[in-house]
């Protein structure tokens, strides 16, 4: 869908408004806007709607409208919808379509079949309010100012109560766009994203998503929010069991492994909110800021305990709080005086407090040690009960420092407020309009400074390319391959295994060896994917005799047997297992290995096709990764033989997409010189004639 199919509805000159209760109040939101073209309401059982003349179908309109908002009940909308030829698209209000089973699923079908192209918003959705354009196709009242000037973010939402409730936010963020989409039944937020980042009034774009629809559709759209400089965050909902149930039930949305979201986000630089305050907080520093250039902090307040939570809250939201530099330090000391410590957090005491000059170089100061972030912490005292006029100066001597030292590429100043109820509303507005963040949550700020920084290292790296539609599995029965013939397909496209040889009992007493003593024993079947458990592998044998022994022990589990040799002086063992998703299709997992799998429980999850790099960023963010890299003194493993050996693997799959189920390598040794896959199982389709 390109982004001019949507103009029109986005950024409509004419309405139309169906309905009767629900539409009415569009027409009073609008005009309570102040929007400038024609609204054109129609009802044909009413002569007026909120003052204006009613029409009586969508036939007696003077021209077709660009927007048209549908605000009537299941069965009329589909009638409706055949009436939209000649409009920019519509927005259909009404519930009752796939979210509610397979009644609603045949009605939003044909719904889609009746508009005949048009562009649909919805159904099951509450409506769009363009703040730029003063349009509230919007069947509430909201809490958004127009913006007639300057930049806005873009919020779009699959939850119609919530995208309301973002509405009401108090915290200065200039909103532009509202856009809930609910069931997605024809416009998608992929669609929405390439239309907004066409809109250079759209600073930022924020996403409440409780499905991602087409996976590669979704990629695609971040690749162009990216290329256009617009940075997106995504509050993502369906993490929990509980919430994905729900979100099943809500917009009949399927939701994906949240983990695969989690891999998805981190490869195209969006980053993910968990939280409405943390979402708008992010949204708001990036509306000011953009992406930031790297998670280094500082901050100032007069207060000792503040400093002590800023620290402890920057550690857990992954933020630095290095040292000041040589100079910072000796600049901040001459302005503190003796009797103040000086560290980053700074707690600058309250000696000059209310001291314009005095506060000005302290702030002056510690922004010269150019990190990404830097924070003043000021909580206002209520307006009601308190005066600020000892916290005017202090907010004052900032906007000075500032204007001395304004903030580079990549770097942002903040006024933040430890809760977000000491943050006025009138001082946050006033903030932005400096390029100042007004931030409203000490803890929700840090979080969405690494936010930030997250999609600044994302965009610092090559673009990645977008994820291919994976093809549906076929419908063949799953079979289990044995692990003589997985490894057999995996050193095919050149998967380093160990030299071996398949005997029977009779025959391992004058089998030709593969290699050396010692050697490891297998018994082989395609239902021993726990050989370890079951007492099915025996290693470091060292002589003819212990080989014969050790199958003897296994004859209950096989009458065949895998001899190999034994691969030693690994550095770390891994598993790279290949899963199936029922959105994202098929996935990579890596994590710790062999007996560590379930103990250690540490993965990461990589979209394929997966390019060497982004199997070294996953590996990077494993916790073992030290043991990889060398660690305490001992040698790290050939990460160069290993990326390439797990690509091979990722290779494989991607190129077995039809018919794969599930593969696991466990483990692959990752070894000094080199990598070795030394157990594989694979699960596959088998195509029915």
């Amino acid at each position: 869908m390109s982004a001019h199919r949507l103009n029109r509805l986005l950024r409509p000159r004419s309405l139309a408004l169906v309905g009767g209760k629900a539409a009415e109040e569009a027409v009073r939101q609008c005009r309570a806007l102040g929007f400038a073209g024609p609204i054109w309401p129609v009802n044909p059982k009413r002569a007026e709607m909120a003052g204006l003349p009613c029409f009586a179908d969508m036939a007696s309109l003077p021209s077709a409208p660009d927007a048209v908002f549908i605000a009537a009940p299941a069965p009329a909308t589909i009638a409706l919808a055949s009436d939209l030829g000649g409009t920019g698209g519509a927005i259909c209000y009404a519930a009752d379509f796939a979210e509610s089973g397979e009644e609603g699923r045949q009605r939003q079908a044909a719904l889609l079949e009746a508009a005949q192209g048009v562009p649909l918003i919805g159904p099951n959705c509450y409506g769009m309010l363009n703040l730029f354009d003063r349009v509230a196709l919007w069947p509430d009242q909201h809490g958004c100012l127009p913006i007639d000037s300057g930049k806005g973010v873009a919020i779009v939402s699959q939850s119609g109560n919530l995208a309301l409730n973002l509405t009401m936010q108090a915290r200065g963020l200039p909103i532009g766009y509202v856009i809930s989409v609910g069931n997605c039944a024809d416009v998608t937020p992929a669609d929405l994203i390439e239309a907004l980042i066409a809109d250079d009034r759209v600073s930022a774009i924020g996403l409440h998503l409780e499905s991602l629809g087409s996976v590669s559709r979704f990629s695609e759209a971040c690749l162009a929010a990216r290329a256009a400089g617009v940075p997106l965050v995504a509050l993502k909902t369906g993490a929990s069991a509980k919430g994905a149930a729900l979100t099943m039930s809500h917009t009949s949305s399927l939701t994906g492994a949240d983990a695969l979201t989690d891999a998805l986000f981190a490869r195209y630089g969006v980053a993910r909110a968990h939280d409405p305050a943390t979402f708008l907080e992010t949204l708001k520093l990036l509306h000011v800021a953009g992406p930031l250039r790297g998670r280094r902090i500082t901050s100032a307040s007069c207060s000792g305990g503040e400093a002590s939570l800023t620290a402890d809250l920057a550690e857990a939201a992954g933020l630095e709080t290095p040292d000041f530099p040589p100079a910072t330090q000796a600049a901040l000391e001459e302005v503190l005086g003796p009797r103040v410590h000086v560290a980053n957090p700074l707690d600058y005491h309250t000696y000059i407090w209310g001291d314009l000059a005095a506060q000005t170089a302290c702030f002056g100061a510690m922004l010269g040690a150019d990190f990404e972030a830097s924070l003043l912490i000021l909580d206002f005292p209520r307006a009601d009960r308190c005066t600020a006029a000892d916290w005017d100066v202090t907010l004052e001597a900032f906007r000075a420092a500032v204007q001395a030292h304004p903030a580079p590429p990549g770097t942002v100043r903040i006024v933040a407020s430890s809760l977000a109820e000491t943050m006025p509303e009138t001082v946050a507005a006033a903030l932005i309009a400096d390029g100042i963040l007004p931030a409203a949550g000490l803890a929700e700020v840090l979080r969405a400074i690494a936010a930030a920084a997250t999609i600044g290292e994302a965009w610092a790296r090559p673009a990645p390319s977008a994820l291919p539609e994976q093809p549906r599995p076929c419908s063949g029965e799953a079979h289990v391959w044995d692990e003589v013939r997985s490894k057999a397909a995996l050193a095919g496209v050149g998967v380093p295994v160990p030299r071996s040889l398949v005997a029977s009992r009779p025959e391992l007493a004058d089998a030709a060896l593969p290699a050396p003593f010692p050697l490891v024993l297998k018994a082989v079947g395609a239902d021993l994917a726990h050989k370890t458990e079951l007492g099915g592998v025996a290693l470091n044998l060292a002589s003819r005799e212990a080989l014969l022994a050790a199958a003897e022990g296994m004859t209950a589990l096989s009458d065949r047997f895998l001899i190999e040799e034994m691969a030693l002086g690994a550095v770390a063992e891994l598993i790279v297992g290949v899963g199936r998703d029922p959105q994202f299709g098929l996935f990579l997992t890596l994590g710790a290995g062999g007996i560590f799998v379930e103990l250690l429980r540490q993965t990461e999850q990589v979209l394929p096709p997966a390019t060497p790099a982004d199997i070294e960023a996953a590996l990077a963010r494993l916790p073992f990764h030290k043991i990889l890299a060398g660690y305490r003194g001992k040698p790290g493993c050939d990460m160069p033989a290993l990326f390439d050996a797990i690509a091979r693997i990722a290779d494989w799959a991607m190129a077995h997409a039809d018919r794969l189920e599930e593969m696991d390598v466990n483990p692959l040794l990752a070894l000094p010189n080199g990598a070795m896959a030394v157990d594989a199982l694979i699960s596959i389709r088998e195509p029915q004639p």
